[in-house]
């Protein structure tokens, strides 16, 4: 059976990745797609794989839609799916929105299935179901701003990663990007016994003035030495880079280390590198990322 991996392990783990020193080079383009790219995994068991590795990706602008192409090699080439969106912005009788987008597919071990985090609209993050990666049963809201402090206008950009934390009783955390009414958008994480069910802190994870930024967002965890680590962006007027924030295995740490990837001005990141998503092929890691301008970026790729 072949592994599901959205990280260097199974899809949603935790990457391994150096938290601050060597940090991935050579960025090129694969087909074009625009868009925000969230979750790259190779596929579990289904009746009739695609491929070996399925790139989920989302473009934000509306209707938006949750698409999916395939591959053998993180190198591509990547084929476009013929029947995207798999997941639309009218799903009746659950919703209809503006706008889906942002996925994060993680493996579920215990269930057997590949479960779809993604966004609709901004205030709302919301899981689906999967046996085959292709066809998805909607679940139910996991995330809302009505679940956070009085004054948030969004919560989005979620992403969910196993992770023991045996003092509050979880297997899993999210980390997503909540905005409020003064503008700023911060990075804020929640836990979970079963990834269904969260609880919230109410307060921000990384503050964007803890890195001299107007905004951070895109985050993903990363896993070394024993120790948990968070990289996320920076807005463009704030440098457009990678930032890397050591928080601990129980989240108790606040170390901020700087810059994880530098964003080059030329393409086709023009300044600005968003949105990570790490994984190994063939014992080579990579890091997939968002490039260039929001709302006109491109899929790009980066090696270890």
């Amino acid at each position: 059976m072949p592994r599901a991996t959205g990280g260097a392990g199974r899809a949603g783990g935790h990457a391994r990745a150096p938290p601050g020193g060597r940090t991935p080079d050579r960025p090129h383009r694969p087909p074009a797609r625009r868009g925000r790219v969230r979750q790259r995994c190779r596929t579990p068991s289904a009746a009739t794989p695609w491929a070996t590795s399925y790139l989920y990706y989302g473009p934000h602008n509306a209707p938006g839609g949750i698409c999916l192409a395939y591959g053998d090699s993180l190198e591509g080439p990547f084929t476009e799916y013929p029947n995207n969106p798999i997941v639309a912005n009218n799903w009746q009788p659950h919703y209809s929105v503006s706008h889906v987008a942002s996925p994060h597919v993680m493996w579920h071990a215990s269930t057997k299935e590949l479960w779809l985090y993604f966004h609709g609209e901004n205030t709302t993050t919301r899981l689906a179901r999967s046996k085959d990666g292709i066809n998805f049963t909607y679940d139910k809201v996991v995330l809302s701003t009505s679940m956070l402090p009085s004054g948030t206008t969004e919560t989005s950009y979620a992403r969910v990663f196993p992770h023991e934390l045996p003092s509050r009783g979880a297997h899993y955390v999210m980390v997503f990007m909540l905005n409020n009414t003064t503008d700023h958008r911060d990075i804020h994480w929640g836990w979970s016994a079963d990834g269904r069910s969260w609880t919230y802190d109410q307060q921000p994870l990384i503050r964007h003035s803890d890195v001299s930024a107007v905004n951070v967002g895109g985050p993903h965890l990363l896993y070394r030495d024993n120790s948990t680590y968070v990289v996320y962006n920076k807005d463009k007027e704030s440098g457009g880079d990678l930032m890397i924030t050591e928080v601990g295995n129980d989240f108790s740490r606040r170390n901020h280390l700087g810059v994880f990837y530098n964003s080059r001005s030329s393409a086709p990141e023009n300044g600005r590198a968003a949105a990570p998503s790490f994984g190994t092929d063939g014992g080579v890691p990579y890091m997939i990322y968002e490039a260039g301008e929001r709302l006109s970026s491109s899929i790009a790729m980066a090696r270890g």
